[in-house]
């Protein structure tokens, strides 16, 4: 796959569920099996608002070249996903999750280990 699919991908996902995390938050939790109170609708929705930013930092970096910026955002969009597959994962473990919430730590593990490709990938110059 390559940088740009990739980042064309955790955009569009990010559109859906930051959409979905402003809008209904305690609805889309509801469906992982999570009761939100006012606290946590607030939280949801500035889960929301974080999504968006990831969105707007995949979308125009998409085409960014191999640079030391370019891989300050790999290494920012590897850490955040491997932070959420961890989060997620401890959350499906201790029944905050139902199982459905397998899906979100796929969602994060595909991420983490597609960032963590280009991470470990050595840049185009160096195989010179």
């Amino acid at each position: 796959m390559s940088f740009k699919n990739l980042m064309v991908i955790k955009a569009v996902v990010c559109l859906v569920f930051g959409i979905l995390f402003l809008a209904a938050p305690a609805w889309l939790l509801s469906i992982f099996g999570a009761e939100l109170n006012a606290g946590g609708e607030f939280t949801g929705r500035e889960y929301g608002a974080a999504l968006f930013g990831n969105l707007f930092l995949c979308w125009f970096a998409k085409n960014a070249l191999e640079s030391d910026a370019r891989k300050a955002i790999i290494l920012a969009l590897f850490v955040y996903d491997l932070i959420g597959a961890v989060v997620s994962s401890i959350a499906v473990i201790s029944g905050v999750l139902n199982s459905l919430g397998g899906l979100i730590i796929f969602v994060y593990l595909f991420f983490t280990l597609s960032f963590g490709y280009f991470l470990a990938k050595p840049p185009l110059d160096a195989a010179n």
